[in-house]
């Protein structure tokens, strides 16, 4: 049985900083490239980041320079770090490793 649970999400003020956590469980995690999407209220759900396994990054060209995807194999764990947090980026966070989602967690940036 697959398992992605999301962890990290919370209440921060414009500026902030958050770190997103995502633990898999039922993959063989380290051959798998990891993606984090997000998504907003009355908005599609949009792509942030993909790490693949080997380590490579791709940013959405909203967060470039700002949040930073990584991994840790042996934790079998994706993280988010999420700096200089805007109002924009109020969203549900969720990770997925495809086909498979996790439940999410609500990021809210607010003053």
């Amino acid at each position: 049985q697959v398992q992605l649970v999301e962890s990290g999400g919370g209440l921060v003020q414009p500026g902030g900083s958050l770190r997103l956590s995502c633990a898999a469980s039922g993959i063989v995690f380290s051959i798998k490239t990891m993606r984090w999407y997000r998504q907003a209220p009355g908005k599609q759900r949009e792509w942030v980041a993909t790490i693949t396994s080997g380590g490579g990054t791709n940013y959405a060209d909203s967060v470039m320079g700002r949040f930073t995807i990584s991994r840790d194999n042996a934790v079998s764990t994706v993280y988010l770090q999420m700096n200089s947090l805007k109002p924009e980026d109020t969203a549900v966070y969720y990770c997925g490793s495809s086909p498979y989602w996790g439940q999410g967690t609500q990021v809210t940036v607010s003053s």
